[in-house]
């Protein structure tokens, strides 16, 4: 591991001689680019210089605890010394371990989510709505901002289908784990039998793209305006101010209503174009390699039942992780981070493996 931690450090010193070139430095572009990989490696740097610090601070103790006429008070500091010396050392090792993984590009982006009803009929698309506000709750403890872009209502609160935004540093690194199938397990509103039914829910979680990142072709885009309903028919819009976009090669169609402004719709309807064509190519480039993407914690298949909410047990279960939580209202406000962190740390430690089993290059 300390082979593939000097590789780091090496790159680290050469990108910053490369910005030290009159070359680059006159280049904002360039110069911006390598001051962000210096930025990202930095950390690493640090706790590897920290590490040398340590190694020669243990060779300089082990080597007075061998001198013949050290005196006992001295060597018993000296060997309390050396445990505290060996334990920072361990601990800096599995830091360095931490800042070798690969990282996820996209994990400091902000993220548009997509949540529709499935399976369930009008309780699904309750279940919908309350999956909306557990995140939107998540997004406010977590100081994040909720902008909705697009959403389908039905007559008694649900949404057949509800597009949002979350904006905020990190938002990706933890949203991220919740895409793929909700599944509720309760007594629907609208039945009057008291019997439990079980209905679905998908949750999609894109990185927002920006135009650098994703280009459209304007020739590719096909832009309806149409005339606004606003949320439960309530605010009608005396303008075709919403827009409707489809991007004819894949088909894709995107519809933005929730400004008053034409403009502004079709801005927000182009952020979630971008988002979905991110996810379609990254999709076809990771079956090209051929990998499992079922096997991996946090690139759920919208087809796979990642949790299910119970609602006469109180209980949240996650399959992934198999972890049970008895305390399904507080999940439902919003209280979502042991799921999280448990998901983060097993995706951790699997990429861990990994790094282990992979010979240095």
């Amino acid at each position: 591991m300390i082979e593939k931690v000097q590789h780091v450090v090496e790159r680290y010193h050469q990108l910053q001689n490369l910005m030290a070139q009159p070359e680059v430095a006159t280049d904002p572009d360039r110069l911006r680019e390598y001051a962000r990989e210096v930025a990202d490696l930095e950390p690493l740097v640090t706790l590897y210089e920290t590490y040398q610090r340590v190694e020669r601070e243990l060779e300089s103790t082990r080597a007075m605890l061998e001198e013949d006429d050290l005196d006992a008070e001295l060597a018993q500091l000296a060997r309390e010394e050396l445990a505290e010396l060996e334990a920072e050392r361990e601990r800096l090792l599995e830091q360095m371990k931490l800042h070798l993984l690969p990282r996820d590009p996209n994990d400091e982006k902000d993220v548009i989510m997509e949540i529709r009803a499935g399976a369930g009929g009008e309780e699904a698309a309750l279940f919908a709505a309350d999956l909306f506000r557990m995140y939107a709750r998540y997004a406010e403890s977590k100081g994040w901002k909720v902008e909705v872009i697009s959403a389908n209502e039905t007559g008694i609160g649900g949404f057949k289908e509800i597009v949002f935004a979350v904006k905020g540093k990190g938002a990706y690194s933890r949203l991220k784990y919740e895409s793929g199938v909700h599944r509720v397990q309760r007594v629907p509103v609208t039945e009057s039998s008291g019997r439990i039914h079980t209905s679905t829910a998908t949750v999609a979680v894109l990185p927002e793209m920006d135009e650098i990142e994703v280009e459209i072709n304007p020739s590719d885009l096909r832009i309806d305006v149409f005339r606004a309903s606003g949320h439960g028919g309530q605010h009608v819009n005396t303008t075709d101010s919403a827009v409707r976009i489809t991007h004819i090669p894949t088909g894709i169609v995107v519809t933005s209503q929730d400004e008053r402004s034409q403009h502004q719709n079709k801005q927000r309807a182009l952020r979630v174009l971008r988002a979905r064509l991110y996810e379609l190519e990254r999709r076809k480039r990771a079956e090209e390699i051929g990998e499992t993407r079922r096997s991996q914690i946090g690139t759920g298949e919208r087809s796979e039942k990642i949790r299910t909410y119970n609602f006469p047990q109180n209980r949240v279960t996650d399959h992934r992780i198999g972890l049970t939580l008895y305390r399904l209202d507080q999940v439902l406000e919003g209280d979502l981070d042991e799921f999280i962190d448990e998901l983060a740390t097993t995706e951790q430690a699997r990429k861990l493996a990994e790094l282990d089993a992979k010979p240095a290059g």
